[in-house]
């Protein structure tokens, strides 16, 4: 028989056997360097992630903080242009008033698209909406009839937020309770319905002022 058809010895095994065991040993030791490497590169992933977020929204707060007075002397201009188109003529055949009407309407509109394009959004509801106290105020309270009570009965004057910041409420007034009706709690969680059963007679809205629920 010849040297190379021979069976390996005790000697030789034994090394083949702890070189299986090295590579074995070895390929574990990657596997889990490699598995803790993908865990450091999603943790890195998600720190950065939120380092940008954190970056996004301090940047807003920023930008919201440094032009909310001046929106705010704004809001007085607008309130004036929708207050002039209230009063708008019903029926002129006078060449000149129509046109400055129309100019009333184009400046308002203009100013409005100024307001979006800055993150200044109206705040507007409509009859029937419910009475959130983050965002109205309540100036009355006087019976609904078809609306619900503790919902928005008529806009007084819209409010407007910045960039998800409260610059103004709305000026409502919202339908009263009726004797033995029953008014939908809130959500949990979500803004406290003053009208519902058991509701304070008050809340405070983000801007940190008053809101004054009572009629």
């Amino acid at each position: 028989m010849s040297e190379d058809n021979m069976p390996p010895s005790d000697p030789d095994r034994a090394a083949d056997e702890f070189l299986a065991e090295a590579e074995g040993g070895e390929l574990e030791a990657l596997k889990a360097e490699t598995k803790a490497l993908k865990e450091q590169i999603l943790r890195y992933a998600a720190e950065a992630e939120n380092t940008r977020r954190r970056a996004e929204r301090e940047a807003n707060d920023a930008r919201a903080y440094a032009i909310q007075k001046f929106a705010r002397d704004l809001l007085g201009v607008a309130d004036n242009l929708s207050r002039a188109l209230a009063h708008e003529p019903a029926d002129t055949g006078d060449a000149a008033v129509k046109n400055f009407v129309l100019g009333i309407e184009m400046t308002e509109k203009e100013l409005m698209g100024a307001f979006e394009r800055n993150g200044l959004k109206r705040i507007a509801p409509g009859r029937g909406e419910k009475f959130d106290p983050h965002q109205h105020q309540a100036m009355a309270e006087q019976p609904g009839g078809d609306v619900a009570p503790g919902s928005v009965l008529e806009l007084m004057q819209p409010g407007y937020e910045l960039l998800g910041r409260l610059v103004r409420p709305a000026m409502v007034i919202v339908a009263g309770k009726v004797a033995g009706a029953a008014v939908e709690p809130a959500p949990p969680g979500g803004p406290q319905n003053p009208y519902a059963e058991g509701g304070p007679e008050g809340s405070v809205d983000d801007a940190g002022g008053a809101v004054d629920t009572r009629a």
